[in-house]
């Protein structure tokens, strides 16, 4: 009864250890980046914070079409032993925890039952995440890291939520969700780096964003900058100082390398997929800009983001989504 299950487990092994020889050479060509940057800083090592995305706020329904990521961040992770495998950065402001993300994709007629050839597959994915951020006050620098673990495909349930979702807003049913990315394993490892390379009191920075993941979900790689403008945290300042009131404005343009998207081209362990996007045809040179609003009363977080980006493949389309994120300060 074991057998074929550790025959399976060790041929899974073998081959993402082969992928991941292959891949991480083209990781020295960009980085990608990831949602933790420093405008989103909660400024406490223990907090609550719960993130939505939707195409609904850009007045549209396919591509990226819906994602939720529920963070928990306590001292208590420090002990995480999954921390062993992350670089150290000594730094006054450290933070541990973890979260539990999902996302969802879909092509622009999701209602057909048939596959949508040219256009992206239904995708889903869910994992579990823990990560570790540092905070350099005298070199002005952020690091963040993560290590998710989890499954795409139907087990994923997309088709379900999408499903209920829209009969509640009485939007049209999905019907294609038949012909998702199968399941399979995610292994992600994210790696976000940020400088401070100017700031003005507290009213505008600007900072360098260097950042790459690596694994079985997403392999990518980015560059760019972020700028923030109005009442500011000091994140990187030693001689900040705490207020109950922050209101202010930001803008992060970057640009990424496209190493391995399974949304798009299937698990790298299973390939009995329906539909899939081949490798040549997938966009290796992407752009990306969010911008949004945040405000901070007290223990309270709250922010409203926007995003756009370039075609992900060459049959495709620019995309662009909305999303909000709520948070509450413990400490």
């Amino acid at each position: 009864y074991l057998e074929p299950i550790q025959t399976f487990l060790v041929s899974s092994l073998m081959k993402l250890i082969t992928f991941l020889i292959f891949i991480i050479p083209t990781l020295l060509l960009s980085q990608k980046i990831n949602n933790v940057s420093s405008y989103r800083n909660m400024g406490s090592e223990t907090y609550f914070r719960f993130h939505y995305d939707n195409d609904f706020f850009a007045a549209t329904d396919k591509n990226y079409t819906q994602g939720y990521n529920f963070e928990f961040a306590n001292p208590v992770f420090k002990k995480n032993p999954v921390n062993h495998i992350f670089i150290k950065l000594k730094g006054q402001s450290n933070t541990f925890g973890v979260a539990i993300e999902h996302i969802g994709f879909t092509p622009s007629n999701f209602v057909s039952p048939d596959i949508q050839t040219g256009d992206r597959p239904f995708a889903a994915a869910i994992y579990f995440k823990s990560f570790a951020t540092s905070i350099d006050t005298f070199k002005k620098r952020l690091l963040s890291q993560s290590f998710s673990i989890g499954f795409i495909g139907p087990g994923a349930f997309g088709k379900e939520m999408q499903t209920e979702i829209h009969k509640l807003t009485g939007n049209k049913i999905p019907r294609g969700w038949d012909n998702q990315i199968q399941n399979d394993l995610v292994f992600n490892f994210k790696f976000d780096y940020e400088k401070q390379l100017f700031s003005y009191n507290e009213l505008f920075s600007l900072q360098s964003v260097t950042a790459f993941q690596v694994g079985t979900l997403f392999t990518n790689a980015s560059v760019g900058i972020n700028t923030t403008f109005g009442l500011l945290d000091q994140h990187f300042s030693e001689s900040r100082h705490s207020s109950d009131f922050r209101l202010f404005a930001y803008a992060q343009p970057i640009v990424s390398y496209i190493g391995y998207d399974a949304t798009l081209q299937g698990g790298i362990f299973t390939n009995d997929n329906t539909y899939e996007i081949s490798s040549k045809n997938i966009e290796r040179i992407t752009a990306q800009i969010d911008f949004g609003l945040v405000l901070k009363y007290k223990r309270l977080y709250l922010e409203y983001t926007r995003t756009s980006i370039t075609r992900e493949f060459k049959s495709g389309n620019a995309a662009k989504w909305g999303g909000f994120r709520v948070g509450y300060l413990f400490l």
